[in-house]
């Protein structure tokens, strides 16, 4: 009798490992395909990042024009070229040739 137990108790522990190795191969499969997600997501991410960066770049550099830009319409000569441009303003003494049209 102590013979057959023996035997059932083998044929369990079989089946047993057989179940815990599927569960485990199981568990490996989904953690691949959730790292590979990861990654995907962590690749986008980075691309996102150049992207905002070389953005950021393109507004500074547009801040600075800006900034030069404001800088000269300040000066004399800007107010001077828009009133003769603008307004037909001219100096003392100069005249002024135009076209027939």
């Amino acid at each position: 009798m102590s013979k057959r137990v023996i035997r059932g108790k083998k044929k369990r522990s079989n089946t047993g490992r057989a179940s815990i190795i599927c569960i485990a191969l199981f568990l490996l499969l989904v953690l691949s395909v959730q790292m590979v997600r990861l990654y995907q997501k962590d690749q986008q991410y980075v691309q996102q990042i150049e992207t905002l960066n070389s953005q950021v770049k393109e507004q500074e550099e547009k801040k600075a024009q800006l900034s030069e830009y404001e800088g000269y319409i300040n000066t004399p000569e800007y107010i001077e070229s828009t009133a003769q441009d603008k307004l037909g303003l001219v100096h003392e003494n100069e005249i002024i040739f135009r076209e027939k049209k």
